[in-house]
């Protein structure tokens, strides 16, 4: 019961944060203007400000927050780690190197280009970047599975840092030796992590690959349950775990992959709100799967909202404040897990 009153309170924290973030913006637009341009289409200038401008932000933090939430709360559920979330053990430092590998060879492109592929009928080049993403995301989560499911807090850290130093060495050696210093700036901010700037194309690329990794990791989540109780007692409960650590393994890298080619690297979400979560529903998997993927709505639209309360003038980026919220949070959990240890 504790479940469903939680999500039905994060949903409608969801709606009015996505509300309020609709009408923040450089543009100086009422609430009934926002209303009539979103609804009815009145006034061309406002109709281009909330549909093409405001609505695909909110929706990109809405979406992304919940693919970050959820796939922080089944890490943390299948490698039975408090630490365990995909920008902290380097899924998607992999992720967005392959996203940066393929932008620079021309096999993807990104931004203004992309609607100009459509109208082309060039589908491939606009589906590159996340799949070139989720390829990154998929070899990180399979070394990090591989290595690091048996092992201690500290050795599963030392493999993520590990994995996460690669991607940004081969990162900046691609951006090293770009042709085009502008391009590689570019890369760079988007590295950054933000949902500003965003069309609907982003909303419509991302979303497939986030709804479907999403829609398995819950479905994972009684077994997830079974192998908190252990990997022997998983198995005798009928749990096939070559099974579920591919379906998980291409799960992570579907969400991750597509979140990471519409928004770049954005941290911690993942790896706070399960722990916000704990203390209200409890542990079990398969109840702090939703909840933390509507967990992780709530706080990256918040994130965002916040990027434009403190610096309108200056673009600040939602990568960059997370990591400014969630990095103090990791220090304190590994302090705590290292007493506990």
């Amino acid at each position: 019961m504790r479940i469903y009153s939680l999500s039905i309170g994060l949903f409608i924290v969801i709606c009015g944060l996505a509300a309020v973030s609709l009408l923040i913006g450089p543009a100086d637009i009422s609430i009934s203007q926002a209303l009539f341009a979103l609804l009815r289409g009145e006034g061309d200038v406002f109709v281009i400000v909330m549909r093409e401008i405001r609505l695909p932000r909110v929706m990109l933090s809405v979406l992304i927050g919940f693919a970050l939430g959820i796939s922080g709360a089944a890490m943390q559920g299948f490698l039975r780690n408090p630490l365990a979330e995909p920008g902290v053990v380097g899924i998607s430092a992999s992720a967005a190197l392959g996203a940066v590998i393929a932008l620079q060879t021309g096999f993807a492109i990104e931004g203004s280009q992309l609607l100009g592929a459509l109208n082309k009928g060039r589908i491939a080049p606009v589906f590159a970047l996340p799949i070139a993403a989720m390829i990154g995301a998929l070899l990180a989560a399979g070394l990090i599975l591989l290595f690091g499911h048996s092992g201690k807090t500290e050795r599963l850290i030392l493999i993520g840092i590990g994995i996460s130093s690669i991607a940004g060495a081969f990162m900046s050696l691609v951006l090293n030796l770009s042709p085009n210093p502008f391009a590689a700036m570019e890369i760079m901010f988007w590295m950054m992590g933000s949902v500003a700037d965003r069309s609907m194309l982003h909303v419509w690329m991302a979303s497939p690959f986030i709804i479907i990794g999403s829609t398995i990791l819950i479905i994972l989540g009684r077994k997830l349950d079974a192998l908190s109780l252990g990997e022997d007692t998983a198995q005798s409960l009928g749990v096939n775990m070559k099974a579920m650590s591919a379906m998980l393994i291409i799960s992570i890298a579907l969400i991750i992959g597509a979140s990471v080619a519409v928004a770049g690297a954005i941290g911690f979400v993942g790896l706070v709100v399960p722990h916000m979560l704990r203390p209200v529903i409890g542990s079990k998997p398969s109840t702090l799967l939703f909840a933390s993927g509507l967990g992780g709505a709530a706080l990256l639209t918040s994130a965002d909202i916040l990027t434009r309360v403190i610096a309108p003038e200056r673009d600040l980026k939602l990568g960059v404040l997370t990591a400014l919220i969630g990095a103090p949070v990791f220090l304190h959990l590994v302090l705590k897990s290292s007493k506990r240890g």
